[in-house]
């Protein structure tokens, strides 16, 4: 399996990808202050699933995975601000929160089948 092939990465990814766009728009201010951050958050939470599938021991990849889920809530969290300080309209905000919550739910699924063995496969001789 591939990263690519996790629906939770290319949802956060495509999440990441949207937020870049308006907030590239934004002041240099608005940018250098609640932009950075935003952008940090949404990006990490895709990074930080790709850099614990990439360590192939599942107790690593639960680690990075929980740090995906904190970088979810802190992007919730600087959308909030941005709402809030009217860097991003309440149509967009909804868009996001829906879009966190999905993200949410499905990062919260992928965590629990993390470490899970599959069925044991019988071999020829064992299967006759």
């Amino acid at each position: 399996m591939k990263i690519e092939e996790l629906k939770v990465y290319s949802l956060s990814m495509e999440m990441a990808e949207s937020i870049w766009v308006i907030v590239i728009r934004w002041d240099y201010f608005a940018k250098d202050t609640i932009g950075r951050q935003l952008i940090r958050a949404a990006d990490s939470i895709a990074v930080n699933l790709s850099e614990g599938f990439g360590r192939y021991h599942y107790k690593e990849n639960i680690h990075f995975s929980y740090y995906s889920r904190g970088s979810l809530s802190e992007t919730k969290t600087w959308l909030i601000k941005a709402r809030n300080r009217h860097l991003i309209s309440s149509s967009d905000y909804e868009n996001f929160t829906k879009q966190i919550d999905d993200i949410g739910v499905k990062l919260n699924n992928y965590i629990k089948s993390i470490g899970k063995k599959p069925p044991k496969q019988l071999n020829d001789s064992e299967a006759e």
